[in-house]
């Protein structure tokens, strides 16, 4: 199992910032972890609210323990209350049901890690993750939907 570099998470938590300020988004924060949700990289924009570290790792590590992306995580929560109910208890409320979260995969679909994105809507955070996965020469769960390893599009 490969892990992402330091290079590589800086290029993605780069990615993120620089396009949030193209577009004008609130102060963003970003993290990027390993497997097991082991952190890697992060970076909090000035006048970020005080628990982006916790909002944005929250929602990668929804994404790492599901096995897909963290507005997926949501719509499961909102399909599945009493299933995902149990899910956040037995994690010690370290899942984050809410868009924002991505799984980080490398050219042949094999899982680096995760990103978690905070600070704007949850699918203007979702897109910035998306963009700097991508950006960084990596590739997202969609990209990978005929490789080898399996991913999850939908519930």
């Amino acid at each position: 199992m490969g892990t992402i570099t330091l290079a590589q998470a800086e290029k993605i938590i780069d990615g993120v910032l620089a396009r949030a300020r193209e577009l004008r988004c609130r102060p963003i924060s970003v993290v990027v972890v390993e497997p097991g949700a082991i952190p890697k990289a992060f970076k909090k924009e000035d006048g970020s609210a005080m628990m982006r570290f916790e909002m944005a790792m929250g929602k990668a590590y929804a994404a790492l323990a599901l096995g897909r992306s963290s507005s997926l995580v949501r719509v499961r929560a909102e399909q599945k209350p009493l299933f995902m109910d149990f899910l956040f208890k037995a994690s010690d409320d370290k899942i984050f049901a809410e868009g924002g979260g991505m799984l980080i995969r490398a050219t042949d679909g094999e899982l680096l890690g995760a990103v978690g994105v905070t600070g704007d809507k949850e699918e203007q955070d979702e897109a910035l993750a998306a963009f700097a996965i991508r950006a960084a020469g990596l590739k997202t769960d969609e990209d990978c939907n005929n490789l080898e390893h399996p991913v999850r599009l939908e519930n």
